[in-house]
């Protein structure tokens, strides 16, 4: 089983003003005249940390990663203010064009796969292959799974607490109540909503649940950045025009070499979303885990995502 090649460093950092309201923070790490590969976290929301530039070999590959809009350490935190797919799908042009990039390789997962995906639709010219993890196509069908109805049954005892901050003639629709209180002028009520909803995220992915990683998604500045930002382009139907918006348009990435590793017991992000996009791009690759969940750090997982970094 691979595993995470050792800590690097960054040898670049920067900050790129990308509105009058954001500014990101980027970094690279690797060999300056590697490889180019762009790192795209998930969330949205959640942000950069040290582990995500150990799915490279550091020698060949010049790994480049990013804070979204609002999180991280990227400024305004929490803010979603001018925060939409389509800007942050701007923002990575930005970013390929100040590093005077060409061409590059684009790894995501979770909401990094969504992300990733719409990026390579708009600019497919510009991406020379796609590793995605835990596919998220932010349908009406994966945000009912895993905020109304579904995921609630597998993790019953979690959800009781997801359910704590709503009243219960609000939990018909579990999202408008959530985005009213995280989008609230009281601090009180944001960052009771931000921890029930960031906590529940925390507890579910992982096949074997994780104490430490639930630490961390319950920590404060984490979660309000993570849930208000989350809870916010899930609201809007992740700014795309249809609910299927991705799958209708993958023709514009079909000639593109693409590797999809999938936990079979992925809860946040089920593997129904990886078997539909597969079949609708055929030429990808499909690696279903029998021992995982949503995380990228559990063992088979971790394992076909450097074996994939590898190939490439």
């Amino acid at each position: 089983m691979r595993t995470f090649y050792p800590t690097i460093e960054p040898f670049d950092t920067f900050s790129l003003p990308v509105s009058p309201v954001h500014t990101l923070y980027v970094e690279q790490a690797g060999n300056p005249e590697g490889i180019p590969v762009i790192f795209v976290h998930g969330g949205p929301g959640g942000g950069i940390e040290a582990n995500h530039r150990r799915y490279f070999d550091p020698k060949k590959w010049r790994i480049i990663l990013f804070d979204q809009r609002g999180c991280g350490k990227s400024t305004p935190h929490g803010s979603i203010a001018e925060n939409t797919t389509w800007d942050l799908v701007a923002d990575m042009e930005r970013i390929r064009q100040k590093l005077t990039i060409k061409t590059w390789h684009v790894f995501g997962g979770s909401w990094g796969s969504t992300l990733a995906l719409a990026y390579a639709e708009k600019h497919p010219e510009c991406v020379k292959s796609l590793v995605l993890r835990g596919i998220f196509l932010l349908r009406k069908q994966e945000i009912n799974w895993f905020y109304q109805y579904g995921a609630s049954e597998i993790y019953p005892d979690a959800w009781d607490d997801f359910l704590a901050p709503i009243p219960k003639a609000e939990q018909g629709n579990l999202l408008e109540a959530y985005h009213q209180r995280l989008t609230s002028s009281d601090p009180v009520v944001v960052k009771a909503a931000a921890k029930a909803w960031s906590m529940w995220e925390g507890r579910t992915s992982k096949l074997i649940p994780d104490a430490k990683m639930i630490e961390n998604f319950a920590d404060e500045t984490f979660s309000y950045a993570f849930a208000r930002i989350e809870c916010h382009y899930f609201y809007h139907k992740g700014f795309f025009g249809e609910d299927d918006w991705l799958l209708k348009n993958i023709n514009r990435v079909a000639h593109i070499p693409a590797i999809i590793v999938q936990g079979r017991y992925d809860m946040p992000c089920p593997v129904r979303s990886a078997w539909d996009l597969h079949r609708a791009w055929p030429q990808s690759q499909l690696k279903i885990i029998a021992n995982a969940g949503h995380s990228a750090s559990e063992a088979g997982i971790m394992d076909a995502l450097i074996t994939a970094t590898d190939a490439l």
